[in-house]
This record gives C-alpha cells, structure tokens and sequence, in this order.
C-alpha cells in the first residue's frame, strides 16, 4: 500500500500510516526520519510528475523485507531498477536500504 498509496499516487502524508516517525535511512541523498523521507519525495514529485514503481517481487522473512521493483516512466519503459529492504517495527517500516541500477539505452529492459 505505502507505494500504491505514496510513491505512485504521490499521497505525502500517506506515509504517516506505514512509516515510523523515528524511520532510519541509509540512503545518502535522504534525511533521517519519516519527515526526511516527505521532505525528500515532495521534491521529488514536484520534480518528476510521471514517478512510478512497478513492484516484481517481494521477499519476507521475521522483521525484514526486500522489494525488487522499476521505476518506469509512463510508456511503461523502465528508468531504473531498484532493491528497498526494509526492517519493520510495531507494523510500520521502521529502517531502509536500496540498491539502485540505472538502465542505460541499450540495456535488457
């Protein structure tokens, strides 16, 4: 739902519903905490209207969770493909790591 619901419908205080407060980011190019990651996206959206994830798979397993997914524009050709890990806590995504792969033009889709 938090990509349904803020990454693809750019709904920034959705994610008052599925992220901690106290959210621990290793990501680099976004502040810590849950208000780190609005500040962040809210640029983002304003900067890319078309931002889209289209989740592949998801993986579980205790407190963890990894999601493979692309960042497609809106022909549905993919810009990026991307791996989120997230440690959940009291039900809410509680730390985050990614792992991003630009596809450049000639690559596999």
């Amino acid at each position: 739902a938090v990509y349904k619901e803020f990454f693809n419908d750019h709904d920034i205080d959705s994610v008052k519903k599925y992220i901690r407060e106290d959210y621990v980011q290793h990501n680099p190019g976004v502040t810590q905490g849950r208000q780190g990651l609005m500040d962040a996206f809210r640029q983002k959206f304003i900067d890319e209207p078309t931002f889209r994830l289209e989740i592949k798979m998801m993986i579980a397993e205790d407190d963890m969770v990894a999601v493979y997914l692309k960042n497609v524009d809106p022909e549905g050709n993919t810009k990026c493909r991307v791996v989120d890990i997230y440690r959940l806590k009291d039900g809410k995504l509680a730390e985050h790591w990614d792992v991003l792969q630009p596809v450049i033009s000639n690559s596999m889709p």
